[in-house]
């Protein structure tokens, strides 16, 4: 029996009960469907992340307060911290420095409130950003030392106080009860490393230090650095931390601060969210399992109903090896037909999720992998052949004589 002559019959018998076999094949279509859409929806999230993170710049540094456990009386981050790592001759690798604080504040407009993150910072922290503008213009070095009331709207906090976010250069919001004039809104980032980069209200770094948060001393939460260039990162970061390690009198190996790249943050994001594309790939592979043993109990079914086909076949000079094969292609086919469909339906659930993140506002568009659908398909078939075994050795097993007496 050549191959084509086992696969023609393979259909036949499939053919002759086609709701059994379509129902069988749902179970395959569902698996790998879920396989495709989970690993899209993984992938999707992880080049959504990093590509946000890769955004910001790959030659920015951050910098906090903190460090190891053993760290005895730990110093804060101070603006005189940031001053020293601005030196050029302290740091050559170091091309710009901004202190940053941050709270969390009560915005309202028009009778309108809502909570949102305040930042405090200077002019060189919007061009380390990366920000643009919707409308309006950046604050000026004399408004951050003369710690004027202006501040920079985020879009998503417009939306809220406003219901728009044009036309709105010279309006005033109250944020904690004190007033402030609008002379900028910003233009939509989406998500970054911190949160949210549109749900923020920027000011100068004084004016939200000593009126907001109300902080009398010269602390701060983050010092943003940026390097003179990608290449020269490892260098700045020696440099950043020999500085703060002198200014701050730490022991050996007990740094009270930590200093983290853009390289870090892309490398916890891709360990997070590739932990996540496993977990959910890991949960729709069950569902191929499922199908897999709905094909063993269908194959054990037509096993039991062409027992005396079996037993013919076998009389008329058919070998255990043959019969093995006419069982395990019918499952195969079961698996590869099941793992087809699935493949479409898998792209058109990533697709549908795509266009449903995209009319929420959410910048996330779902990957559907040549590596996906390879695994996908190799696993179905795989399943069907698994499955498939069982069966079709116990038909291939079964005596001539036995199978014809079999009613």
């Amino acid at each position: 029996m050549n191959f084509l002559q086992t696969v023609l019959e393979a259909l036949e018998s499939l053919n002759a009960n086609k709701m059994r076999s379509g129902l069988t094949i749902l179970g395959i279509v569902i698996g790998v469907a879920a396989v495709i859409a989970m690993l899209a929806v993984g992938h999707g999230a992880e080049a959504t992340i990093t590509g946000s993170i890769s955004g910001i710049g790959t030659n920015l540094l951050f910098v906090f307060s903190g460090g190891t456990k053993d760290v005895r009386n730990p110093q804060p981050l101070t603006l005189a911290d940031a001053r020293a790592l601005a030196d050029p001759f302290a740091a050559p690798s170091v091309q710009a420095v901004a202190p940053v604080v941050q709270g969390s504040v009560e915005a309202s407009a028009g009778g309108e409130k809502t909570a949102t993150m305040v930042i405090g910072a200077t002019t060189e922290y919007l061009t380390m950003r990366n920000y643009s503008l919707l409308e309006g213009d950046f604050f000026t070095a004399e408004q951050v030392a003369g710690r004027a009331s202006v501040i920079l709207l985020g879009p998503d906090v417009a939306d809220r106080l406003f219901d728009r976010r044009d036309g709105l250069v010279g309006e005033t919001i109250r944020i904690n009860g004190q007033p402030f004039r609008v002379i900028g809104v910003l233009a939509p980032k989406g998500g970054g490393s911190f949160g949210s980069e549109d749900d923020v209200i920027i000011m100068p770094l004084d004016t939200a230090r000593l009126r907001i948060l109300r902080r009398e001393s010269d602390r701060v939460g983050m010092i943003l650095v940026q390097a003179t260039g990608p290449q020269t990162v490892p260098q700045a970061i020696e440099e950043v931390s020999q500085i703060l390690r002198q200014r701050h009198r730490c022991e050996i190996g007990a740094d009270d601060f930590i200093v983290f790249s853009q390289e870090d943050f892309l490398n916890l994001a891709r360990t997070i969210t590739g932990v996540l594309t496993i977990f959910l790939g890991g949960i729709a592979a069950i569902s191929l399992l499922v199908g897999g043993i709905g094909i063993m109990n269908i194959m054990l079914v037509s096993v039991t109903e062409r027992t005396r086909e079996i037993g013919l076949r076998k009389a008329l000079g058919a070998r255990k090896r043959d019969i093995m094969v006419q069982f395990l292609t019918e499952s195969s086919l079961l698996s590869l037909l099941g793992g087809m469909i699935g493949i479409g339906l898998g792209w058109l659930i990533s697709f549908v999720v795509g266009r449903i993140a995209a009319s929420s506002g959410t910048p996330f568009e779902p990957v559907v992998s040549l590596n996906a659908i390879l695994l996908a398909t190799l696993f179905s078939a795989a399943v069907g052949l698994f499955f498939g075994i069982y069966p079709a050795n116990r038909a291939a097993n079964l005596e001539p004589v036995e199978a014809l007496r079999y009613e």
